[in-house]
């Protein structure tokens, strides 16, 4: 378990803050609207009403003691670098930074973030990533070539051979099977796959994009 703070509550924020709730973690959510605080403060750990471009604020709120913390400021572009600023001179390593255009971008490259989310484009990413690759539930980048996705196995692979599915993809590896409750590790070649099977596969973005073509 570790403790994260999340300021700025809106909808991409309040979204952060329930999830790494629901992964067990605490959550600090800090946000100026009340109603944004009172939505949210029976579901997560700490909801406080408070002002992030206070330095003297965070630092009564022990945002130095967070594994982590996320900006999810949303339209105050000047409120989110102020509050990196203080954040970066309370001496936080890890901070995630919701940027809201490109200006917003460039300045906090120049603050040594952590990282930069941009809500809408990934989400647009994602969507078309779908879109294009309909039997692809979800994937994660390790890096700008290599992927992990999940899989389904739809209707038109029902009864094929594992190894037939995957002969021409010699530069994947499966990491496992899923069949219901029941999961694989250690998949034999001649494993009958079957609909709903689903695959969590890794390699390269390119043999990938070549394994989707034989779930069309």
């Amino acid at each position: 378990m570790a403790l994260f703070a999340v300021i700025g509550l809106g909808s991409f924020g309040a979204t952060v803050a329930l999830e790494l709730t629901q992964l067990n973690h605490d959550v600090i959510g800090i946000d100026t609207t009340k109603k944004y605080v009172e939505s949210i403060a029976d579901k997560i750990s700490h909801a406080v009403i408070a002002d992030a471009t206070d330095e003297r604020v965070l630092d009564e709120l022990n945002i130095k003691n967070c594994d982590a913390v996320v900006v999810a400021i949303g339209e105050n572009i000047e409120a989110s670098i102020l509050c990196v600023l203080h954040l970066k001179n309370l001496g936080i390593e890890k901070i995630w930074v919701k940027a809201k255009s490109k200006s917003h971008h460039m300045i906090l490259s120049h603050l040594g973030i952590t990282k930069i989310i941009h809500p809408e484009e990934d989400m647009g990413i994602r969507i078309a990533q779908s879109l294009s690759y309909p039997m692809i539930r979800r994937y994660m980048a390790l890096n700008n070539e290599r992927y992990i996705v999940k899989a389904e196995i739809a209707a038109n692979l029902q009864g094929m051979q594992y190894q037939t599915l995957m002969e021409e993809a010699y530069d994947l590896k499966t990491l496992l099977l899923q069949r219901g409750s029941h999961v694989l590790y250690e998949i034999a070649p001649g494993t009958i796959l079957q609909e709903k099977d689903i695959l969590i596969i890794e390699g390269p973005v390119e043999m990938l994009k070549k394994l989707s073509t034989r779930f069309l």
